[in-house]
């Protein structure tokens, strides 16, 4: 008769979900997790701060498609994982963070660390719960992958006091969950599906819109045929970028907001109708457009705009029935006009992606950095101004390939992510475009990358403001007012990176980032390309000029 205690649980349950990898800062709370990681061949990542834990969980759970877990002790440790908890919130990303809690022998009595964390995590999760019984932690661990994998996606909070996660237990008397969530799919309701199908055929001007959930569900595939067959221009957002390859006769990028402008029929797949879509009102979107829209929540659908037709279904398996239902329609016209706004589009920032200008003009950064970026590389965009240029430049051609927070706009999950790429595709570079405010947040994570041999390259545009607040700051109160959006004068990022082990280039001048960039992925170490660019760049400022 063996007796394992409750770390031994977690570990086993971890692998037999398949999980091979967690991300932590260390705890006495927590800290038998660890031991029994090790009983199990499961990996520990340290990081430096536990917000990056709880990002690198939700990056591995983007990149695996399952759920990414997270562990932190007591108190700070699970309030420093708020940020990430919500982002991955946000973002409908199945993290699991596992909290250490005071020992219930020593409820309100005033323990070390303790405080009511359930009430602070319930708001930003899909479920939240302690467990009372180290017999019972293969349940609850069961029922966290269950809620987290199940319907939308989203993650979940189990607790753990310090004397149930230290408790021993007699390993014949476990009872290990099995077959404990489905793998099913939901279809679309089929007559909605046939509405949707004569919609988008008859329609003039269709658009689709996609976004994370055709990247969860694994949708690209059927996205692509559906394209091809229904003949209609394509737009992809977060997660969803890459599921259509930037050469594919239907992906378009460039002119999307004459697109929704002049739509007559808006087909919305798997992305909230929040701000990024301009919620969905006129003048932004066609008021008298016919919008299908295909969540997994239904809660989603008629969300800021009416849908005319709203099916809950699976991304894959509404696509699917999708394609069958048309069979073959043409948009020729339509496509071609767009494609013609798309290469104006393109014309008018030619030249700043060209530019010799000194600082730098960021799409000439975006240009020179779109030069690394091959079918080997994964793009983690973890800033404000430069990240969403990068995300029109960077050659981004296959699903996974690009991470950025999502619709909650948290600026610092960077690093986290960056750990995640490291560990699920090892052998591909990996490629963070950082603002310099950005850098600052978890940028101590190199040295995580330093100990655990992961060659990430940052790229720091460093235009020295928080620049989208720094923008609108000048316009409303002038230069003379900008408080608390101004930073560092030419801030050495590169040699903090130096500092924590890692290798160092500072560029002031455009003809010097490509060599800068080459030498930083050639040198196998964990790396900083800490480029100065201009704060107030000449060009499109407001959008493109469509005519």
């Amino acid at each position: 008769m063996a007796m394992i205690d409750g770390g031994d649980l977690i570990a086993r349950m971890l692998k037999r979900e398949g999980i091979h990898t967690v991300f932590t800062l260390s705890g006495g709370h927590v800290q038998n997790i660890y031991n029994g990681c090790l009983n199990e061949g499961v990996r520990v990542i340290d990081t430096r701060h536990e917000q990056s834990a709880g990002h690198a969980a939700d990056g591995y759970a983007r990149l695996t498609h399952g759920p990414g877990v997270a562990v932190v002790t007591a108190g700070p440790g699970v309030t420093d994982a708020v940020t990430a908890v919500a982002n991955a919130y946000q973002a409908s990303s199945p993290l699991v963070l596992i909290g250490g809690r005071s020992p219930l022998r020593e409820y309100d009595m005033g323990s070390l660390q303790d405080i009511e964390l359930l009430d602070i995590m319930k708001p930003i999760t899909k479920w939240a719960q302690s467990v009372y019984d180290t017999r019972r932690i293969p349940y609850y661990m069961a029922m966290a992958f269950r809620q987290a994998m199940s319907g939308r996606y989203g993650p979940v909070f189990l607790e753990i006091p310090s004397d149930v996660l230290f408790g021993r237990i007699d390993e014949e008397n476990v009872v290990w969950p099995e077959h404990y969530r489905t793998e099913a799919r939901v279809l679309g309701d089929p007559d909605l599906v046939r509405d949707a199908a004569r919609a988008i055929t008859q329609a003039k001007k269709p658009v689709v819109m996609g976004g994370s959930q055709i990247y969860w569900h694994k949708a690209w595939k059927e996205l692509d045929e559906l394209a091809r067959a229904a003949d209609v221009p394509v737009f992809l957002n977060a997660m969803g970028r890459g599921c259509l390859p930037q050469d594919h006769p239907n992906f378009f990028q460039l002119a999307r907001k004459p697109a929704l402008q002049q739509a007559d029929c808006i087909v919305i797949l798997g992305t909230p109708v929040d701000f990024r879509l301009k919620y969905g009102r006129a003048p932004h979107w066609n008021p008298e457009a016919t919008v299908i829209q295909v969540d997994i929540d239904p809660t989603e659908i008629g969300k800021n705009r009416a849908a005319h037709i709203g099916i809950e279904a699976n991304q894959a398996m509404a696509l699917r029935q999708l394609r069958d239902a048309i069979g073959k329609a043409q948009h020729e016209e339509w496509m071609t006009y767009l494609r013609g706004l798309e290469k104006m589009a393109e014309g008018q920032r030619d030249e700043f992606l060209s530019s010799d200008n000194v600082p730098i003009h960021p799409l000439r950064l975006c240009k020179e950095m779109a030069e690394f970026v091959d079918e080997e590389t994964i793009v983690v965009g973890d800033g404000g101004d430069i990240v969403a240029q990068a995300a029109g430049v960077l050659p981004i051609n296959y699903p996974g390939q690009w991470m950025d927070p999502g619709p909650f706009g948290t600026l610092g999950v960077g690093t986290g992510f960056c750990m995640a790429a490291s560990v699920c595709r090892p052998g591909k570079k990996v490629l963070m475009v950082n603002g310099d405010g950005t850098f600052g947040l978890n940028g101590f994570d190199f040295d995580t990358f330093v100990r655990f041999d992961m060659p990430v390259v940052s790229i720091v545009g460093n235009d020295r403001v928080w620049h989208q607040i720094w923008v609108g700051q000048r316009q409303m109160y002038g230069d003379e007012r900008c408080v608390a959006t101004v930073l560092g004068e030419n801030a050495r990022y590169d040699q903090v990176v130096e500092g924590l082990g890692g290798h160092g280039e500072f560029v002031e001048h455009p003809e010097q980032i490509r060599a800068a960039i080459q030498r930083a992925f050639a040198s196998g170490k964990p790396a900083c390309v800490n480029v100065i660019m201009d704060p107030d760049p000449p060009g499109v400022k407001g959008g493109y000029e469509f005519k």
